[in-house]
């Protein structure tokens, strides 16, 4: 299949996004032995569970304490073929006065005409630890419309712990700088015995031990309403009266704790895989693990028309059996793969199914030969999807990932791997989302979750232990409070594994005047993939055009 060259951009933005989620879980869970589902989650709110209109509406560049850094200057210089800067945000907007700051890298794409331009449009493309700076050096900006560039400078940053973000966040020391994670006994997807789940537990805590070894002072300043308040300071520095924004997958969180502290200061706001902050730990878990399970019922369905005689069965009945005879003897023992010692067990089956839902069109092909050649035992390309491989870089990226470095902000001896979106995918879920201290509460969440989504409740449920030692946050799940807001656009696809549909209904529905867009397919997210999204988006982007109710677009 050929894919025009802004849509084959755009799905290797998304697939790579995938696997950097993987590639936390890896790091975080491998102890556990059980897989992570991809997750995108955060949710915004104050210490009571709600942000405060009376201090949404406070304008904080105002604060005498703030206006340094409100009142800075970026100062451009090119790299490549766009121009960068630093922008400096207080470490704790409590204490801003402390001497304690991130220094984020801040890059744009100067694209607007002269005479039509409006300003500036910052995006944020996922995560939480997508880097954005590298999504635009990537060519994101190259994938928005014509329209939307010709009156736009398309601007994104590093989130503070992010990327090159100075200090940036890590769960590595000095001996882990190789990026491996420590050995570990292998637990089922179901851990159901006393000893199973005791294993499970001291692997969680392990984790979160090491990440406050390697980064604590910096793991209460990372959460998602900070990064907003960063996302304020930004819009300040570039010289926009108002923010023009679009947030894909986790983006949809870090644009919806900034509707609710500057509901003024937002001019349009797009919001693409959306993130519904009323809902709990488990109530999130439970609808991402059900939509990866729908969406692998959905490959199975729909692969003869997708994929062709390159299915991995003649009918939907045989291709489900394989995925079910795979997980069953991987469980059993791993399949060989070359170059590894350990082989792919079931968890490693199970993420490279879920990763492979985000881009149906690009990635179901790739899905269907490595499960044709699991089945005669060599585990190889589908663990490659599992491990994040198999995103189209060619061994570039994998190269800078292998680079390491010591962090000049951090404590002596540990180590900040060049992409360090495991580390930064695990602090803010952790601090964002609050979490049980009892671990009875996630194991008498485990039935339900196998009753909901097979093994892709139980591991998605396995893989919320590791925030249960984690440092407490002040965040609550609330309904959206942003009194004042413009109309903001949702984006939702109907067949969204990652963040499902019902989210963009909900968070659409919470927002004053909030619009819904619905993409009627598969995969994750919607604008950049399919025409009649782009138009509806970047017409309103543009015009602040609003979308009508019901509006619904199609491959």
């Amino acid at each position: 299949m050929i894919i025009p060259w802004t849509d084959q951009l755009r799905e290797y933005l998304v697939i790579r996004a995938a696997a950097r989620r993987r590639q936390a879980f890896v790091i975080a869970l491998a102890v556990l032995g059980s897989a992570s589902l991809a997750a995108c989650t955060a949710g915004p709110g104050s210490a009571s569970g709600r942000p405060s209109s009376a201090a949404a509406s406070a304008d904080p560049a105002d604060r005498p304490d703030l206006r340094r850094f409100y009142g800075q200057k970026l100062a451009w210089h090119a790299c490549g073929a766009y121009r960068c800067a630093e922008l400096t945000v207080p470490m704790d907007y409590a204490h801003p006065a402390d001497g304690k700051t991130f220094v984020l890298p801040v890059a744009k794409a100067g694209t607007a005409s002269a005479g039509k331009r409006i300003g500036s449009l910052l995006y944020n493309p996922g995560g939480p630890g997508e880097r954005g700076v590298q999504a635009l050096k990537d060519g994101l900006a190259d994938t928005l419309g014509r329209g939307v560039r010709e009156r736009f400078d398309i601007v994104s940053f590093d989130p503070r712990g992010v990327g090159e973000s100075k200090p940036a966040l890590t769960c590595l020391t000095g001996e882990e700088a190789d990026g491996e994670s420590p050995a570990s006994a292998e637990a089922p997807l179901y851990p159901r015995t006393d000893a199973e789940r005791a294993d499970a537990l001291a692997g969680a805590r392990a984790t979160a031990d090491a990440c406050r070894k390697a980064s604590g002072p910096l793991l209460p300043h990372v959460g998602t309403e900070d990064a907003a308040r960063d996302l304020d300071v930004l819009r300040a520095a570039l010289g926009d009266r108002k923010l023009t924004y679009v947030g894909w997958s986790y983006g949809t969180s870090l644009g919806t704790s900034y509707a609710e502290q500057f509901p003024r200061r937002v001019r349009a706001m797009v919001l693409d895989g959306a993130v519904d902050p009323s809902l709990d730990w488990r109530q999130r878990m439970l609808g991402q693990a059900t939509g990866f399970r729908d969406a692998v019922a959905d490959y199975a369905e729909s692969c003869a028309a997708a994929v062709g005689d390159g299915c991995p069965g003649s009918t939907p009945g045989e291709i489900r059996a394989l995925i079910d005879r795979l997980l069953e003897r991987t469980q059993r023992e791993p399949l060989t793969v070359d170059g590894s010692e350990d082989g792919l067990d079931a968890a490693g089956v199970v993420s490279a199914l879920s990763l492979s839902m985000y881009t149906p069109e690009s990635q179901w092909e790739v899905l269907s030969e490595a499960l044709r050649e699991a089945e005669g035992g060599d585990g190889t390309k589908l663990a490659a999807l599992a491990w994040g491989e198999e995103d189209g870089t060619d061994g570039e990226e994998s190269e800078d990932e292998a680079h390491a470095e010591s962090d000049p902000g951090g404590d002596s001896g540990t180590t900040v791997p060049e992409d360090n979106s495991d580390a930064a995918l695990i602090a803010v879920n952790c601090l964002d989302v609050p979490h049980p201290r009892d671990d009875r509460a996630y194991w008498d969440a485990l039935a339900p979750a196998d009753k909901a989504a097979g093994v892709y409740g139980t591991s998605g449920l396995t893989g919320e232990l590791v925030c249960k030692d984690w440092p407490a946050g002040t965040q609550r799940p609330h309904r959206v409070d942003a009194p004042g807001v413009p109309p903001v656009l949702v984006v939702g696809t109907a067949g969204d594994p990652a963040t499902p549909y019902d989210e963009a209904v909900s968070l659409a529905r919470q927002f004053p005047g909030g619009m819904l867009l619905s993409f009627r397919a598969a995969g994750h997210t919607g604008y950049g993939r399919n025409a009649c999204v782009d138009r509806n988006v970047e017409t309103y982007l543009v015009s602040l055009t609003k979308v009508r109710p019901g509006t619904t677009c199609a491959p």
